[in-house]
């Protein structure tokens, strides 16, 4: 059996990792991929998924039976777990492990992506763990999650950890143009706010509402520097109705607050912000590089908060307040 090209843009050392472990039919019976969401992770897993149980002497190929079911979630021997409402539930790993008890109907391993496994229960947690101890030789699970860190150090360390990092800008502004042939100038903008989350932008070139409801945040954001107490309060509440609405805003803030910074240091790297470089510029006029820094350090602070299940509304008023407030900007 021989290789190829998997269809993976970006994180060349995982590809070839992976690669050769399918290439030679000894994969690990446990990844952890992780990384930001929107990078890959579970492109990569199905796309190993796929090398694994793939028919043709070059592998995947995409076009064989077993990687067109699997492409379309409907291969017997390869399933994707999500959520069952906002948690990963026990209930899914006890039916999974009924279903590893039994050999494969049609490929040569059993593959189950847990996705993203940071949502499960700490029982279902602990009973993967069981699984993790003792799998069948034919089983390849992949754990995959945006933060390590939520899951339990047992679980975490019966993986082999793949590590995904966020493509440059230049790797996503090229998979954009070539690729989804999208015009360049949009190319560029997206892959700047991407933050190397190519799966982000792939979305936001097709759903207009993402870069509206951006700029609306940011000019929100803009009119609460110049707000008091009352109103930012205000403000928190109404963000935090609806969830991961104030997860997202402070991710957006966080960039525009590092794009301060780098403006009023006069740094020379690129902005985050491409299309508000010139308000950016202004805000820096009025602040220095430790307030823009403290904002932007405060931002991470209260993304640490949310994903560790802290009250929403607290923490965006604790963080509104920590914002500076400018009279006039």
């Amino acid at each position: 059996m021989t290789s190829h090209p998997w269809p993976v843009i970006g994180h060349a050392w995982a590809v070839l990792n992976l690669d050769q472990a399918a290439t030679e039919y000894r994969p690990a019976h446990a990844y952890l991929i992780s990384g930001p969401a929107h990078i890959g992770k579970t492109t990569l897993a199905r796309t190993l998924a796929m090398a694994l149980n793939c028919e043709a002497d070059a592998r995947p190929c995409g076009q064989c039976r077993s990687c067109k079911l699997i492409a379309s979630g409907k291969h017997p021997d390869v399933q994707l777990i999500e959520p069952d409402g906002a948690h990963l539930k026990i209930d899914q790993v006890r039916a999974l492990q009924h279903d590893l008890a039994l050999s494969p109907n049609e490929g040569r391993f059993r593959v189950a992506i847990f996705n993203p496994f940071e949502v499960a229960t700490t029982e279902a947690q602990n009973a993967l763990l069981k699984t993790l101890e003792e799998p069948p030789d034919y089983a390849v699970l992949m754990v995959v999650t945006a933060d390590p860190e939520l899951l339990l150090p047992t679980i975490v360390s019966r993986c082999q950890l793949i590590a995904l990092r966020p493509l440059t800008i230049t790797q996503v502004r090229q998979a954009l143009t070539t690729t989804w042939r999208i015009e360049n100038d949009r190319a560029n903008l997206l892959a700047h706010l991407s933050g190397g989350r190519l799966g982000w932008a792939v979305t936001a070139a097709s759903d207009n509402s993402i870069l509206d409801t951006r700029a609306r945040r940011l000019d929100d954001l803009i009119v609460l520097l110049k707000s008091n107490r009352g109103a930012r309060f205000a403000y928190a509440e109404a963000i935090t109705r609806k969830e991961d609405h104030a997860r997202d805003a402070i991710d957006l803030w966080r960039t525009w607050w590092r794009d301060v910074m780098l403006a009023a240091s006069g740094s020379n790297a690129e902005l985050v912000n491409v299309d508000r470089a010139a308000q950016i510029q202004s805000l820096a006029t009025h602040l220095d590089v430790g307030q823009a820094s403290a904002a932007a350090e405060a931002c991470g602070r209260a993304l640490w908060q949310i994903d560790r299940n802290a009250v929403p509304r607290l923490v965006v008023e604790v963080l509104l307040l920590d914002f500076p407030h400018l009279a006039s900007i």
